[in-house]
């Protein structure tokens, strides 16, 4: 009787099964993952590659792409892996301190997206509603105060979720309904009443992205109004296409995110299938896109990498 109530409070493993009604879809969606994950992963490597080796590329918008691509990198490893061995290998075992720890990854990053977003919208603010003191006010010192602050709120707000679930006795199915170990699906497979700790993860979640969201749009209100100031078109044009890009970004990731925050809470008749899929798409289409977005349309990255290849080739 003793190891079997041991094993019903602490499992050893979890079943991830994936996109519930689509299992049979599985090795087909991995090849886009898979090709996202390889472009994110080459991406986010060749920034950091190229701001680390150009001097003249240490500026705050850089420094700050670099926090970004570091986030991307941690982020679509700590999922994309995983998931593509359960999708092309049918590796449905994941063991539960390896679940808690995913999970931890996970939900740290994602709050780390947000708020590098936020620390880079305001420094597209500081270039351009205060161009001459862009320097000056954005220094070395306060850039890394800006990322380490941004650090300790995605571990300090999201740290509490694996412990709790440690806590909590497991007497259920050990079958995960997902992808990967995300925080709702896991404590839904808990004996007790789990109201109070699932309103936390939601709460946590809706207030650091919902102030990220709104700062972000106040300070894209005050961009614009300057941009529109602009006494040439031509340079109008052009920072409304560098802004334009920015933000399709920034509505990809807030949009999909908070599709599944409110599904969670409101979207009880969705079905499955798409809820997972979205929560997926949150988690690996910024990480793919940024690096295209801020790196390719980016032109000194984009001169640096050329002239590195030419010089190669050569």
């Amino acid at each position: 009787m003793g190891p079997a109530n041991k094993s019903q409070t602490s499992p050893d493993t979890f079943l991830l099964m994936g996109i519930p009604g689509l299992e049979h879809l599985h090795v087909w969606i991995g090849i886009p993952f898979c090709s996202m994950y390889v472009v994110a992963v080459v991406g986010n490597m060749t920034i950091l590659a190229v701001v680390r080796t150009e001097q003249s590329l240490h500026e705050p918008v850089f420094l700050f792409l670099c926090m970004l691509s570091v986030t991307d990198l941690v982020l679509s490893t700590s999922t994309l892996p995983r998931m593509l061995c359960l999708f092309w290998l049918g590796a449905h075992d994941i063991a539960f301190d390896a679940c808690l720890t995913q999970m931890f990854f996970i939900h740290s990053f994602t709050a780390m997206e947000s708020g590098f977003f936020l620390s880079m919208t305001i420094d597209r603010y500081v270039a351009v509603c205060h161009p001459l003191r862009h320097t000056t006010i954005l220094t070395h010192t306060r850039i890394t105060i800006m990322g380490i602050i941004v650090v300790i709120q995605g571990v300090a707000f999201f740290s509490p979720h694996p412990i709790l679930l440690k806590q909590l006795p497991y007497c259920r199915t050990r079958i995960i309904a997902h992808t990967y170990c995300e925080f709702m699906a896991v404590v839904k497979l808990a004996c007790l009443d789990t109201g109070t700790t699932k309103r936390y993860s939601l709460s946590m979640a809706t207030i650091i992205g919902s102030c990220d969201a709104i700062l972000i749009a106040i300070s894209y209100v005050f961009i614009l109004r300057s941009v529109f100031r602009l006494p040439s078109r031509e340079a109008s044009f052009k920072a409304l296409g560098t802004c334009g890009s920015h933000v399709c970004v920034i509505l990809v990731f807030y949009s999909t995110a908070g599709f599944s925050i409110f599904t969670h809470r409101f979207g009880k008749n969705i079905p499955a299938h798409i809820h997972i899929f979205i929560a997926n798409i949150y988690l690996l289409v910024p990480p793919f896109l940024n690096p295209i977005v801020y790196g390719v349309r980016t032109k000194k990255i984009r001169e640096h990498v050329l002239r590195t290849l030419v010089v190669k080739v050569v």
